[in-house]
């Protein structure tokens, strides 16, 4: 089983919509792989529906990044367990339900953190999901609660017997405007001892890179660390010493110009519009002398041909 042969603490790509897709997973694995990566959350009612088409780009991978968790999201039950057994197919390593998304209407649709008011459609899920996997571990993340911490709602989870459990450390109430609560992990952490002593209890929440990462597993008795938003600041993130500070405008462009060129034969049938480039366009383009100038430039780009055009004649390129 996947997270029994991962090191301690082990360090896990957080799934971002319309940000880890196959392009970035890759640019992140060149620069500082982490030990697992998650695809972006997947709507299961949606691929069991004429939009099917649309969303089966999320599910995209590479040998390249392994190993690998689809990550799946809904209402019905019955979707779960068909889009379960489609991703054993697919060859994934793992298989992760979003119990935490706060978007308000994702939580009026009753799915992800709102399942907390709904246990027994979040049981339903779960087993569904786990007829269909077969054999594929099968984890959870989600937030402290939906308004308030409420550590009835993991011990109910804990309940399942999970591989994994991931715990962002805010409510959705809280969405990301306060400091991820630490200490509540720890106290879910402690929770598994008892309940599911077998569970990876995973952290998530204001990490910044891997020593930070390595500090917070080791206060709070955690198997492993998940960041997100911290890669948007640095694609080093899960290096020991990140080079990422001591970068070049033209460093930085190179790089770029490599996410570009992926992006571009990636995508060729125009699955992804090229406005989604814009999210990474601060990552790379900062800490220079006109770069938010160039940003602006960038961001209106249609094309990702563009895009090249642009980079080219913003700097020499130069080898990374």
């Amino acid at each position: 089983m996947i997270f029994d042969s991962l090191p301690r603490p082990f360090f896990v790509l957080a799934p971002m919509d319309d940000v880890t897709d196959t392009v970035f997973r890759q640019v992140v694995g060149k620069c500082a792989p982490p030990d697992l990566y998650f695809t972006e959350f997947v709507n299961v009612d949606g691929l069991q529906s004429p939009g099917r088409e649309k969303l089966l780009p999320k599910l995209r991978f590479s040998e390249h990044e392994r190993p690998i968790i689809a990550q799946l999201w809904g209402k019905v039950p019955a979707n779960f367990e068909k889009t379960a057994r489609e991703v054993a197919e697919m060859g994934f390593d793992g298989i992760d339900l979003n119990f935490g998304c706060p978007e308000k209407t994702v939580i009026k649709n009753g799915c992800c953190i709102a399942l907390v008011d709904n246990r027994g459609l979040a049981g339903e899920i779960i087993e569904a999901t786990r007829r269909g996997a077969g054999s594929l571990p099968l984890s959870i993340k989600t937030r402290l609660g939906l308004k308030t911490v409420d550590y009835s709602w993991h011990e109910f989870l804990l309940q399942f017997k999970l591989n994994a459990l991931t715990i962002h450390g805010r409510t959705a109430k809280q969405m990301s405007k306060v400091p991820a609560d630490w200490n509540a992990i720890s106290h879910i952490a402690g929770l598994r001892t008892s309940l599911s002593p077998a569970t990876k209890i995973i952290g998530n929440g204001d990490v910044m890179n891997r020593h930070h990462g390595e500090e917070l597993a080791a206060k709070h008795k955690l198997d492993g660390i998940m960041i997100g938003r911290g890669l948007l600041d640095d694609p080093f993130a899960f290096v020991d010493t990140s080079p990422w500070s001591t970068w070049t405008k033209e460093q930085k462009i190179a790089l770029y110009r490599k996410h570009v060129q992926l992006f571009a034969a990636t995508w060729r049938h125009n699955e992804r519009k090229i406005y989604t480039l814009n999210k990474f366009c601060k990552i790379y383009v900062s800490g220079f002398d006109g770069a938010k100038e160039l940003r602006e430039q960038l961001m209106r780009a249609n094309s990702a041909e563009q895009l090249l055009q642009l980079l080219d004649t913003a700097d020499s390129p130069v080898a990374v």
